[in-house]
């Protein structure tokens, strides 16, 4: 039991990660250690188990499909997003900086722990690191697009977003910003539970989770140390996205005016990193919060390590 209560823990770490922007849930799931075991646990959703589903053989489907260690995660990951969406809305609101902070910290720590586990460096795995730092902090200058509900859009955002859900160093909210619809699905369709546009939203989820976890799997398997450098390229380049101290630029109107959304908050239609005018309280507690999170990265793989010591 004890077991499946941590596992709940990290889904919960993953669901917070892939509400904000920038942050990837896939790169929490690498560093707690169940990155691997989660992709073959999605990609083991086929043919055979809808067989062994429909036969009634739930006692080799749930082992085959590795079910309570998915279902662990899963309800994790949903806690979070239904029950902290609305958090992190207000704390972004209100405490910007600190929050980027935090998780600027964790992703900073991460990185080395994650280039770490590369034990052979080709030409190959510095090229691939190379250009998944590029794309990771390419986004930062793609101006987002406007909210759209159609059906076909949403499973298609879906869909993409749940790609860089899984995907270290990629952030599926931060795709959906880009498409326009972060606001629509992980705000308003979480907070007010609205079928149409979840529905949609979470079917295109499913078909591209499923999808996706075949490529991983095949790609991590026979590209293992040029797939954990294209990570760590991804997620050094989101570096730049999470940076906490931002310029943004607002969406304007005609007569030039600043537009808002319907909570009566600014539309940001982009924003670029920038350096802390002067060394005052806000920046030193930023900093603090940068190096917990730091610590909190060093705190969990010191336990793995010494749990895999015992195990031995």
């Amino acid at each position: 039991m004890r077991k499946y209560i941590i596992l709940f823990f990290k889904g919960l770490a993953m669901g917070i990660g892939n509400i904000i922007p920038g942050v990837s849930g896939g790169t929490i799931a690498l560093i707690t250690g169940i990155f691997e075991r989660l992709i073959y646990s999605f990609k083991s959703f086929n043919l055979k188990a809808l067989q062994l589903l429909f036969k009634g053989n739930f006692k080799e489907f749930k082992t085959y499909t590795d079910f309570y260690f998915l279902l662990s995660v899963a309800t994790g990951m949903l806690t979070a997003l239904l029950s902290l969406a609305k958090a992190f809305d207000y704390l972004f609101l209100h405490y910007p900086v600190y929050i980027w902070s935090l998780f600027f910290g964790l992703i900073l720590a991460s990185i080395y722990y994650v280039v770490k586990m590369i034990e052979k460096w080709t030409f190959s795995a510095v090229v691939c690191m190379i250009l998944g730092t590029i794309v990771g902090s390419i986004f930062l200058f793609v101006s987002p697009s406007s909210p759209n509900d159609n059906i076909f859009f949403l499973f298609l955002s879906g869909a993409i977003s749940i790609v860089g859900m899984i995907l270290p160093g990629l952030s599926g909210s931060f795709l959906l910003v880009i498409m326009g619809n972060y606001e629509l699905t992980m705000i308003d369709g979480i907070s007010t539970m609205n079928i149409r546009i979840l529905l949609p939203f979470v079917l295109g989820s499913i078909a591209g989770l499923v999808g996706f976890s075949y490529i991983l799997a095949y790609i991590y398997k026979h590209f293992r140390f040029q797939t954990l450098a294209i990570i760590s390229g991804f997620i050094t380049g989101s570096l730049v996205i999470i940076w906490p101290w931002k310029k943004y630029f607002y969406k304007i109107d005609t007569d030039g005016n600043i537009l808002h959304n319907s909570d009566g908050m600014p539309v940001v239609l982009r924003y670029v990193p920038k350096i802390p005018e002067s060394l005052n309280n806000e920046v030193i507690i930023a900093i603090i919060i940068m190096l917990i999170g730091v610590f909190l990265i060093w705190l969990l793989e010191f336990m793995a390590a010494h749990k895999k010591t015992d195990s031995n």
